[in-house]
């Protein structure tokens, strides 16, 4: 018999005896390691607390890390930090789910970090080998208190204390936080802010923590050094899987559904490079190029074919890159493919030219579009009578764009579409600085089914992606190394696919 205390059996049929309780909680070696050393991180993520903390002075502001999310039954997505949390603790692809970053306003002045988490429980308790979600013995080895605090320099504490502190003193009023990172701590927050006699508005409240998220996401767009260096990490590791991507085309063909084929490729290297995939590869043969998401991967990669391919690989400290590639399946281009591959290493060239201090972002996007719409016009698609200057008006233009209907360009970093939160006046209309980092991606595509596009051009799409440094007199190329015109592209998958014939 069980006591009222003890929990009840479930399904996995582990042991719940008093007896089984002691002997699992024995015959443990001592843990006598050392904390971790402090993280290369830690000193750049206080600069960016602190710059925080200038801005909202003597509020308490809640970071949260989020939580895990259920994929099927018992079964979780792995976890990945929400971005603000990963970018203001230090913290990566290590990062504990339901980890919360407070920052409490000091008496004396600007804000002291607290990372509340939950620590590994000791070995006499049930979480360590019943709770398959937390339990040591079920997921691993953890970062305990000492470790945080040695890592990242700040204080760590139990999660179980989080609620206590957010309604201490007076600051309980003066509350924001990431809403979107957790809800269920959002939800903690609105009753503690309520319970403290705060001032505002449920409305002014949802505000004050949008201008919170905000903020964090801007605060992203500049990169310091150390940043830039990690993106570099990225993208060295992103060039090795376009390469094993090369080295496996003929792969690809043969075993047919080749598009999950070259997508698990990437993926073995995304694993072994880095954390994972910076976001679903796009592995797009044939017509499926012309798909601008499509990330199911389903198809077959056939001779003669292009293969766009749309993949950044993210390393542990979660900034990815961001790479397009688009390469003949045989390692040649037929005429008719060149041509169209081209007109997009013109547009993105172009692109890459209006990437300097003192452009507006918009610019990069304007560059690329005159020369898609220049070849359009020149190849006789745009509608009769339409002039070159017409297509080209923002107002009452834009016929080429049937053709190229996205943006050339969006800013890189721990997101993969970086600080979207910002406004239109801050991100499209916003000024490049030096330390910015973005893609520049035109692109042309024709459907297989577009009766206005001449019958050689149908199932044809192009897309090159490269990923870019704002330099103090212009810009940086970090994918450089990538080959991207036609010609080089050929040298490049004859090199991967025979290096022996080229030693």
């Amino acid at each position: 018999m069980t006591s009222e205390n003890q929990p009840k059996a479930g399904h996995r049929g582990i042991p719940i005896s008093t007896e089984f309780r002691e002997f699992m909680a024995s015959g443990w070696a001592t843990d006598d390691r050392a904390p971790a050393p402090r993280a290369e991180v830690a000193d750049h993520a206080a600069r960016r607390r602190a710059a925080v903390s200038e801005r909202f002075p003597g509020e308490r502001l809640v970071i949260p890390g989020g939580g895990l999310k259920v994929r099927s039954n018992d079964t979780d997505y792995t976890f990945r930090p929400h971005t603000a949390f990963a970018h203001l603790s230090g913290l990566g692809a290590h990062a504990e789910p339901d980890s919360v970053l407070v920052l409490d306003p000091s008496p004396e002045g600007g804000h002291h970090a607290v990372l509340y988490f939950r620590p590994p429980a000791p070995r006499d308790t049930e979480e360590f080998y019943i709770d398959s979600r937390y339990g040591e013995f079920w997921v691993g080895s953890r970062r305990t208190i000492a470790d945080v605090e040695s890592e990242l320099g700040l204080t760590a504490r139990h999660i179980d204390e989080l609620p206590a502190d957010l309604a201490k003193d007076e600051a309980a009023a003066r509350l924001r936080v990431v809403r979107s990172a957790d809800p269920r701590l959002a939800e903690l927050v609105d009753t503690t802010r309520v319970q403290a006699g705060t001032s505002l508005t449920v409305e002014e409240q949802e505000e004050a923590d949008e201008e919170l998220a905000c903020h964090l996401s801007g605060m992203r767009i500049v990169k310091d050094e150390w940043e830039v260096g990690e993106m570099r990490t990225a993208i060295a590791a992103t060039h090795k899987g376009f390469e094993a991507i090369i080295a496996t085309l003929p792969e690809a063909v043969r075993k047919g559904r080749g598009e999950r084929w070259v997508e698990g490729i990437f993926g073995l290297y995304a694993r072994h490079e880095g954390n994972g995939v910076g976001y679903e590869s796009i592995c797009a043969s044939g017509d499926h190029a012309n798909t601008i998401h499509w990330t199911r991967n389903t198809g077959e990669v056939r001779e003669g074919d292009l293969i766009l391919v749309d993949a950044g690989i993210e390393i542990d400290s979660l900034f990815t890159a961001d790479i397009t590639r688009t390469l003949p399946v045989t390692g040649r281009f037929t005429d008719v493919q060149r041509k169209i591959y081209d007109a997009v290493h013109e547009a993105q060239q172009a692109g890459l030219a209006a990437v300097k201090p003192g452009n507006r972002f918009s610019d990069i996007h304007a560059a690329a579009n005159e020369v898609v719409a220049r070849h359009l016009h020149e190849w006789g698609l745009l509608p009769e009578g339409v002039t070159l200057e017409q297509t080209l008006d923002p107002e009452n233009g834009g016929w080429h764009r049937r053709w190229m209907v996205h943006g050339t360009s969006h800013h890189l970093g721990m997101d993969v579409h970086d600080c979207q939160l910002l406004l239109r006046e801050e991100y499209m209309d916003g000024e490049l600085r030096p330390g910015m980092i973005l893609t520049v991606e035109p692109g042309l595509y024709f459907k297989a089914d577009d009766l206005l596009a001449p019958e050689e051009f149908r199932g044809i799409g192009v897309r090159i992606e490269d990923d870019v440094l704002v330099t103090e007199d212009g810009c940086e190329n970090l994918s450089a190394a990538m080959p991207s015109a036609s010609y080089e592209v050929e040298e490049w998958i004859a090199r991967v696919s025979d290096p022996a014939a080229n030693r």
